[in-house]
């Protein structure tokens, strides 16, 4: 249990002493004015450190000291640390940033690489796995970025969000997302109105994504206006994309001609990023998806990278973690009945 944790009262316990088996590590800070949102309302943040790292940690003016496993502690010094670095920067810290910091801790990354981050005018979006900050690096890096996983991986946007970054910094004219029409396992039969509202629900979350990351009246500014741009890939066909951040989601459900179609789109200071999970495949059984095979075909191929993510990357939430381990479990065990 942690002691007088946030305190910061000069008559505040001691820390617990180390033993043959506990680490002792010491961190201070410059400007314990600072402490508070380090910690976390009621300590919140300190807590969930405590907690994923089995440590207990002591606060006492502008020193917290840690015990525990020496992997724990030292791992929690780093998070503490920065998280400092972050909190004197101004920027908001939530539980999740608190998950990929210590994600980031454990992959040995250095604090001042190993935390990639996009900067739009509403908000800094910071990788929270160092896969993820992998990937923002090959989207900066690279003209064509596959980004292949599960699900609550943040592939898709973090893909908006660089797409986002790039136009508020004058690197492209327009943002140009699309995905397949394809129904998932249901059949929607002929849905009302005309064209917009007919494919607006398949392309609902790459909304949602952009006005997280831009005001919302600067995206319906620009969706009239045609700087941003979302249509079904069907209507990809014949054009050329030229000076633009172009995103295809739900890339798993293309097929080989699709994609073939989608990827010569590409045209001269664009960008492009693809992204699907290969275990959600809603396509007709026995059509292979445009997705695997492009992975495959392209491997090696210069200014093109692919970036895996694992249920190791999920952000969204724990529970969807477990989901996506159990459904790897299951495949791994069908493709060694075979």
């Amino acid at each position: 249990m942690t002691e007088a944790r946030g305190s910061f009262a000069p008559g505040a316990s001691k820390p617990p002493k180390a033993t043959d088996d506990q680490h002792r590590v010491v961190v201070t800070f410059e400007d314990n004015r600072l402490l508070p949102r380090v910690l976390g309302e009621y300590d919140s943040h300190l807590a969930r450190i405590e907690s994923q790292l089995g440590v207990t940690a002591h606060a006492k003016g502008n020193v917290i000291t840690l015990t525990g496993p020496k992997a724990g502690a030292e791992t929690a010094r780093e998070v503490l640390l920065a998280l400092y670095d972050r909190v004197a920067k101004g920027e908001m810290i939530g539980a999740g940033d608190i998950d990929g910091l210590i994600r980031h801790a454990r992959s040995g990354s250095p604090r001042a690489e190993g935390m990639a981050q996009i900067r739009t005018r509403r908000r800094i979006v910071t990788a929270r796995t160092p896969m993820q900050s992998a990937y923002l690096r090959a989207l900066e890096r690279f003209d064509l970025v596959f980004g292949i996983g599960p699900a609550g991986t943040g592939k898709t946007y973090l893909a908006v969000a660089f797409a986002a970054a790039c136009l508020e910094r004058g690197l492209v004219e327009r943002i140009i997302l699309s995905r397949p029409a394809v129904e998932a396992g249901e059949r929607l039969g002929f849905l009302p109105g005309d064209m917009k509202e007919k494919v607006d629900p398949y392309l609902r979350p790459l909304y949602d994504a952009l006005k997280d990351v831009l005001p919302p009246e600067k995206v319906e500014k620009d969706l009239a206006s045609g700087i941003i741009e979302v249509a079904p890939l069907a209507f990809m066909r014949g054009r050329t994309l030229s000076h633009a951040f172009v995103i295809l989601d739900e890339a798993q459900n293309t097929s080989s001609m699709q994609m073939k179609m989608f990827l010569t789109r590409l045209g001269e200071g664009s960008k492009m990023a693809i992204t699907g999970d290969p275990s959600q495949v809603d396509l007709p059984r026995g059509q292979e998806s445009g997705l695997s095979e492009a992975v495959q075909l392209l491997d090696g191929v210069k200014g093109i990278e692919a970036i895996r993510f694992t249920s190791a990357d999920v952000v969204r939430r724990d529970l969807v973690a477990r989901i996506v381990e159990a459904y790897d479990r299951a495949e791994r065990a069908d493709l060694k009945s075979e």
